[in-house]
């Protein structure tokens, strides 16, 4: 296995920030694509760490990933690492997206911070390598690269005319070499010439360099930046498995990528090609090109997700998540259903659905933020029906998962078993429920619902009363320091 240059393990850093918005209804803020199986069976995130389990097993030395993610996200996060085996893994939590270059700096700052100048992996935690062993021996080539002080990006060879992405002008026809000039997102005929005349790669958004190399070029090329999140870095503190940085020091860095900031501008970018079945899954375009590349689409290029039924359909991507979907007659069409939207649009104006997200924010509407399914650090919870003065959830707990000890001011809740068993607190009592039982929890009732148990607890909750907001509650004590 190979080092780095002073024989320091490389340094993955999982960026775990993004919001995915070009993916709703399925992507939502708080529960965003890099948290979804989109493309497979495990999520994005799972597949991120598998595939640094590939590399690091027999190519590279690696580190245990240090993951740098919404403060929204964190219990999320730490649940698959702990399903992936990662206990070592660092967890650094922003209070805020500020774009790639803010927590860029913030992950090289930790990863020097006990004196080591370690090669760092910069990784999205969204993206998609198909081929392992490409994309191990183009790492080695950056990793040589990186220890030459050289900023590396590993570039995609274009397959088509693509306008989602930004495009790199290599300075030699092929192979490892300096970066000549990066290009925004083009527009169609652009993008068609790009393609025509060669030696352009899509950027993919991966990063290799020495820890030293990229908090220098921050230096020069976006002090701000540096300065703020160096503030942000020394504020530093541990809160459960998790860093806390510092909020005030943090918000003040401009939110810029790390293309902008630093690679468009350095002398010392450098490209090393990869062809290895790439892609950010950035829209549901993209989610059925996947499909398409795999050969798992229908013999008429349709990719079906969940229960649907078609006739005489063509070339269209189909999620049903919770209902069955029929389609006759359509081509190029994306379908997308969720508990509570459906999205439909046609493939080839798929990046658009960030226009429609953006529509509804400005409405004052939940959906772009929550499913109906809301994920909590303890298990979820789901809305099943809400009326006047009246609503109905079902509640699933892990074992050994607690909810705050706490009281609502305004709704009464009653509780049923349906699986697993339940201890519960009302005020000075503490007792056990099991399946088929029930208790009441009358308004103004300190109480706390926990599973003693090895299988998950579900149950029903139906709360009545004046108000039924998520904020109408006073946390007296909670396992996972939530205020």
């Amino acid at each position: 296995m190979s080092h780095d240059k002073e024989g320091v393990p490389v340094q993955p850093v999982i960026l775990a920030g993004g919001s995915g918005t070009r993916l709703w209804p399925l992507s939502r803020s708080l529960y965003p694509k890099q948290f979804l199986p989109l493309t497979g069976e495990t999520s994005l995130f799972a597949q991120t760490l598998d595939r640094l389990d590939a590399i690091g097993s027999s190519r590279l030395a690696l580190a245990a990933p240090l993951i740098v993610c919404n403060d929204e996200h964190r219990f999320l996060v730490a649940e698959l690492l702990r399903a992936a085996g990662k206990s070592h893994a660092r967890i650094m939590l922003e209070p805020e997206g500020r774009n790639t270059a803010p927590a860029i700096a913030l992950a090289a700052l930790e990863a020097a911070a006990d004196g080591d100048d370690p090669t760092l992996l910069v990784l999205p935690a969204d993206h998609v390598v198909r081929d392992t062993d490409a994309f191990a021996q183009a790492l080695t080539q950056a990793v040589e690269r990186a220890a030459a002080g050289e900023l590396v990006t590993f570039g995609i060879p274009p397959t088509a005319a693509e306008t989602g992405y930004g495009y790199i002008r290599a300075s030699a026809p092929e192979g490892a070499c300096a970066v000549e000039r990066f290009v925004e997102k083009p527009d169609r005929e652009t993008a068609e010439r790009f393609l025509a005349e060669g030696g352009y790669y899509w950027n993919s958004g991966m990063f290799v360099f020495r820890a030293s190399a990229i908090l220098a070029a921050l230096e020069r090329h976006a002090p701000t930046i540096l300065e703020a999140t160096r503030a942000a870095h020394a504020g530093r503190r541990a809160d459960l498995d998790f860093l806390r940085i510092d909020t005030v020091a943090f918000a003040t860095a401009p939110a810029d990528s790390i293309d902008y900031a630093v690679m468009e501008r350095t002398d010392r970018a450098s490209v090393v090609p990869l062809d290895g079945g790439w892609s950010d899954i950035g829209s549901w375009s993209a989610v059925w090109t996947h499909f398409h590349e795999t050969d798992a689409t229908d013999a008429r290029g349709n990719a079906v997700r969940g229960d649907a039924v078609l006739r005489d359909v063509d070339d269209c991507l189909i999620h049903a998540d919770h209902r069955l979907v029929g389609a006759v007659g359509v081509a190029g069409l994306v379908i997308v259903e969720t508990a509570d939207a459906v999205m439909v649009c046609p493939r080839d104006r798929a990046q658009e659905v960030r226009q429609l997200v953006d529509q509804l924010h400005a409405e004052g509407r939940a959906e772009p933020d929550l499913h109906r399914r809301v994920y909590r650090p303890w298990g979820s919870y789901e809305g099943l029906d809400l009326g006047d003065r009246f609503q109905v959830k079902r509640i699933v707990v892990k074992p050994r998962g607690q909810l705050s000890l706490q009281m609502h001011h305004h709704r009464a809740e009653h509780w049923v078993v349906v699986r697993g068993t339940a201890r519960v607190t009302q005020d000075d009592e503490t007792f056990l429920l099991t399946e088929d039982q029930s208790t009441y929890i009358p308004l103004g009732t300190v109480h706390r619902l926990e599973n003693p148990g090895s299988i998950p607890l579900e149950l029903m909750e139906v709360q009545t009363g004046a108000y039924l907001g998520e904020d109408d509650i006073v946390r007296f004590d909670d396992h996972y320091g939530r205020g």
